[in-house]
């Protein structure tokens, strides 16, 4: 038979497991202000997919810069920035303010353009 004391330390051991395992986990689009539907249209306009593979995007094929298969579920983007909604818009909207000297060219993608392309790059899970 298991201690009170024992129980206890054995439920705070598996709390703090849990957490760990969920702290890697980018934050998803809740509370997050962005339109997925139209970010996938938003996606085309740009030619994100010249680039960059994206799921649900016809033609969206390129091989230039990373896939974005699970970007929804990536801890850093760029290896760099922690995957947050709000810091994969700002990186959207101008990746050299976000991490200066990477590849990835400013497109000058408005604020708004950006929020609705990080909630639809969001459901890619």
């Amino acid at each position: 038979m298991m201690s009170p004391v024992a129980r206890l330390l054995i439920a705070a051991l598996i709390a703090l497991a849990t957490a760990a395992c969920n702290e890697g986990k980018a934050a998803g689009p809740n509370n997050f202000m962005g339109d997925a539907r139209r970010g996938a249209g938003l996606i085309k306009q740009y030619q994100c997919g010249g680039c960059h593979d994206i799921p649900g995007i016809a033609g969206a094929e390129g091989n230039v810069g990373p896939p974005l298969h699970r970007i929804g579920t990536r801890t850093y983007i760029a290896g760099y920035i922690q995957n947050s909604p709000d810091n994969m818009a700002e990186w959207i909207e101008d990746p050299q303010r976000a991490l200066p000297g990477n590849a990835m060219p400013n497109m000058n993608i408005p604020q708004k353009d950006a929020r609705d392309i990080a909630a639809f790059l969001y459901t890619l899970k």
